[in-house]
């Protein structure tokens, strides 16, 4: 089911309506398509919201800003007053935790995996997101680099060339929404209340598992838990495991809602 409940964004609905709303942020230079697996996993017994981030996929072109503050605001226009438990994806999980602090009344709990905490002043400048922070004079070619470092040389090149352009395109966002998040924190440990589960790959990096570490540590009612063979898109690679260590513990906590 489609809804075309904001302007400017698309997003989609699956199972019964009524039943407890999951819903699902993507990531940087992703789309809804990249949680489709998840879905899939979650709709037979939830209500499942996937939606393209502004500036993305379907979501695109989008006017901006491309802020955290509005990236919330999005989210918080979708949900349409129904509670839910929230699932966020590398730069998702920071417009999850956001959501969190800023409507504890609509948010019942979050997974967040991998985010970026990149306003803290450790965070290394050298990730992909920092050379497409670098890049801001350029948002096309600073979105071409971040993708062929998230998906190799090889497979960018066998890329249609449509599909790159399309990419390059999504710079605008990209810049924007990490450029933001560099230079304000989006939310404060002390705001978010809620239950939140967080995940890192037993393959993450170095800084995404010290990022990982820090925000179980700060939050006031958080688990974290490693996914044995994750990589940082185990939302796409390991969606079984994704849903039984992550996702249905949030939900046993919460209970119904």
């Amino acid at each position: 089911m489609t809804r075309a409940a904001v302007p400017h964004i698309h997003s989609e609905e699956a199972g019964q309506e009524g039943m407890p709303l999951i819903a699902l942020v993507h990531g940087a230079m992703d789309r809804s398509a990249g949680m489709l697996r998840l879905s899939r996993r979650l709709d037979h017994d939830h209500r499942v919201l996937r939606y393209d981030r502004r500036g993305y996929a379907r979501s695109s072109p989008h006017p901006g800003p491309f802020s955290i503050a509005h990236q919330v605001d999005d989210l918080i226009a979708l949900l349409a007053g129904r509670p839910a438990v929230l699932v966020g994806h590398s730069y998702g999980g920071n417009v999850a935790l956001a959501a969190a602090a800023q409507h504890p009344d609509l948010v019942r709990g979050v997974v967040t995996y991998e985010s970026p905490v990149s306003w803290l002043p450790w965070w290394p400048s050298a990730t992909a997101g920092g050379q497409a922070i670098a890049g801001a004079a350029d948002p096309a070619a600073a979105a071409e680099r971040f993708m062929r470092r998230l998906i190799g040389e090889a497979r960018w090149n066998a890329l249609p060339e449509r599909t790159r352009a399309t990419r390059a395109a999504e710079g605008v966002a990209l810049v924007g929404e990490l450029s933001d998040l560099r230079a304000h924190a989006p939310w404060r440990p002390g705001e978010v209340t809620v239950p939140v589960w967080v995940g890192v790959g037993e393959a993450a990096s170095p800084h995404q598992r010290q990022g990982m570490e820090y925000v179980a540590g700060a939050l006031a009612e958080a688990t974290l838990v490693e996914l044995p063979g994750g990589n940082h898109m185990a939302n796409v690679t390991h969606p079984d495991l994704f849903r039984r260590l992550l996702i249905d513990p949030l939900i046993a906590r919460v209970g119904s809602w």
